[in-house]
């Protein structure tokens, strides 16, 4: 892939997208080229998928059915947005990959690690993120800013948000396990900062482990 594939993991309110667009901002000044996606979500079938298991019509199928929808929604969002925009030589910023549903439906859905693996293996057929970026904060304060976004949208709790403080601290651990298992893609980045101070962390994880992102992709032309 010529492209680089960054995703963005964390609880509810934890800044993800404010941060996605933040660093797209930023490559953009560089002339790099960068698309920003989501999951669920990122492609026209799989935005359907998005709308019938955060309005919490799967829930009652209990989490492996749950795991499978978000695993056609991503085989469709690879296929149609991220990997012909790799192979363009685009940087892909996602809110959200496959960690998201090892967090919620494999650890804190009690599904089998083995057989969260086998999914995965399926569903990416090999395509990884070159690194995963994890904003860390406290569960109550995440859920406090979700709260506080929703009241300013006139929203409601989605299928997750509107579970009880235990499911979103345990979240919380399954994400510092997952970037304790895989410290080479995993970045943990402390939200609970100052927006400034958190894009700032985000740069150097960048400048430190994908430096090609950073350099101005335009350069002068050699002088003779």
């Amino acid at each position: 892939m010529a492209g680089c594939f960054i995703t963005f993991e964390g609880g509810e309110g934890a800044g993800k997208s404010t941060q996605i667009e933040r660093l797209k901002n930023r490559l953009e000044r560089l002339a790099q080229p960068v698309l920003v996606t989501r999951e669920p979500g990122g492609s026209p079938h799989a935005e359907e998928i998005r709308a019938f298991i955060l309005g919490g019509h799967a829930k009652h199928l209990g989490p492996f059915a749950e795991a499978l929808m978000f695993a056609a929604a991503r085989i469709d969002h690879l296929d149609q947005t991220i990997v012909p925009a790799l192979r363009s030589g685009t940087h892909v910023l996602c809110d959200r990959f496959a960690d998201s549903t090892r967090a919620y439906q494999g650890s804190l859905g009690n599904i089998d690690k083995g057989l969260i693996d086998r999914l995965e293996k399926v569903t990416l057929q090999g395509v990884k993120p070159d690194l995963t970026l994890i904003l860390d904060l406290p569960a109550e304060i995440g859920l406090a800013r979700a709260g506080a976004r929703q009241a300013r949208k006139g929203e409601g709790a989605d299928r997750f948000e509107e579970e009880d403080i235990s499911f979103h601290q345990s979240l919380r651990q399954a994400y510092l396990s997952i970037a304790e298992a895989e410290p080479k893609r995993c970045v943990v980045v402390d939200a609970n900062q100052d927006l400034d101070e958190v894009e700032t962390a985000i740069w150097a994880a960048l400048c430190e482990r994908l430096p090609q992102m950073t350099e101005h992709a335009v350069r002068p032309l050699d002088v003779a």
